[in-house]
């Protein structure tokens, strides 16, 4: 293991931008119809995990009007399932480790550009916590509910 990821997981962020009442961005991954999701996205070397956060803003959200309320305590890993590697991970992973930042939005709606980089989502909305860990995927569905009970205090 290094900089605490374990070893067989790709070293990965997750943001729960969190806007008006409370709610969560999520956005609709490009051609996936069903797929909502919280951004994500991988810690580039060099690249410490706030860093890669921020860029990951950035890039998914297309903005840059947050503040940072806290990061998980410990890296929240995932499988993926084998039929879902991607091509480029060259069987070196079997999933993500992820570190969650809470951010907290300070910007208007209309500051958030899915154009901004290199679009990963083609529709985007504030959701309630709840809606949020039942639209996830089934095999993502315990890294929402553990992301969500850690920052309770901020979207309950």
């Amino acid at each position: 293991m290094k900089t605490g990821v374990p070893d067989f997981y790709r070293a990965n962020v997750g943001l729960m931008l969190i806007g008006p009442g409370r709610r969560i961005f999520v956005g609709r991954r490009l051609n996936q119809p069903d797929a909502w999701q919280m951004p994500q996205g991988g810690v580039d070397k060099g690249e410490t995990p706030v860093e890669a956060a921020c860029r990951e803003l950035r890039e998914e959200v297309g903005t840059t009007q947050a503040l940072l309320l806290r990061q998980t305590r410990d890296w929240i890993t995932y499988d993926v399932p084998l039929a879902m590697h991607p091509p480029h991970w060259k069987g070196r992973w079997r999933g993500q480790a992820q570190k969650w930042f809470a951010l907290a939005f300070t910007g208007r709606d209309s500051d958030i550009d899915l154009t901004a980089h290199d679009q990963e989502f083609d529709a985007w909305r504030w959701a309630a916590a709840g809606e949020l860990v039942e639209g996830i995927v089934p095999w993502k569905r315990p890294v929402y509910q553990a992301v969500v009970k850690e920052f309770a205090d901020f979207v309950a």
